[in-house]
């Protein structure tokens, strides 16, 4: 189980200090859970707390009743937490292979790494030799990001908004591929995302807006009043985000 307490963040800006996220009390456990609300509501920044790429100003993160607030990116991926970034990572001169191995944390044969690839929908034979550079796609790279999560087989995997910058069959696809690892890979899964498809395969969603967090519950709770405010807000911040 994955447990906030207390996290609070604040960061330096041209008017002095800004609250970003104001005592956050989150337990996650099992299965898939959505973050979403409005634009600059902290969902990003505790994302990133969470995966360790920054440190709260103050509070607690435990892990399986492990305190991890203090450890880094690379100490909390070795305790089974991943994340995703909106934009993925390109590597000239390493192939798909290669980042397949790397995420697995040791070196796996062409046939388990394709095997990964099938399970995000790429012909495995198309891409396990490419490098990973500016020849693929923002959906091709999504996909390959997705795979190295599945190799990794980590307790906490977490999106952020997977679906910026992606055309419409991609984001198609993508459903698709959460779909599945919703269904067999176990663990926790956290997607950042505004969009109305992805809240309907949660678990769980959680509002987040000006820093707290605004309401948790399943999503026969939440997204009736959700949607139902969304030409107050929600459905513009929606709009903004369909690919």
């Amino acid at each position: 189980m994955l447990e906030l307490k207390n996290i609070c963040f604040s960061a330096e800006n041209d008017d002095g200090t800004k609250e970003i996220l104001k005592n956050i009390n989150l337990k996650i456990d099992t299965g898939f859970v959505v973050i979403t609300g409005p634009n600059g509501g902290g969902k990003s920044t505790l994302a990133k707390i969470i995966s360790g790429i920054i440190k709260p100003t103050s509070g607690q993160i435990l892990l399986d009743g492990e305190d991890i607030t203090e450890l880094s990116v690379t100490d909390r991926a070795k305790r089974g937490i991943s994340f995703a970034f909106q934009q993925p990572v390109r590597f000239k001169g390493i192939t798909v292979h290669d980042l397949i191995s790397l995420a697995a944390g040791k070196k796996i044969g062409i046939t388990e790494a394709c095997d990964y690839l099938s399970q995000v929908g790429l012909c495995a034979r198309d891409y396990i030799n490419r490098e990973v550079n500016a020849s693929l796609s923002g959906g091709e790279l999504k996909r390959i990001e997705i795979a190295t999560v599945l190799a990794r087989s980590t307790k906490v995997s977490i999106f952020d908004e997977p679906e910026a910058g992606i055309d419409l069959w991609s984001f198609n696809s993508l459903i698709k591929v959460f779909e599945k690892m919703h269904s067999t890979l176990g663990g926790s899964i956290i997607i950042i995302s505004h969009q109305e498809r992805i809240l309907n395969i949660a678990d769980r969603i959680v509002v987040v807006s000006a820093g707290n967090i605004k309401s948790i519950g399943t999503k026969e709770e939440i997204l009736p009043d959700l949607l139902g405010t969304a030409d107050r807000g929600c459905k513009a911040l929606a709009a903004s985000a369909e690919v």
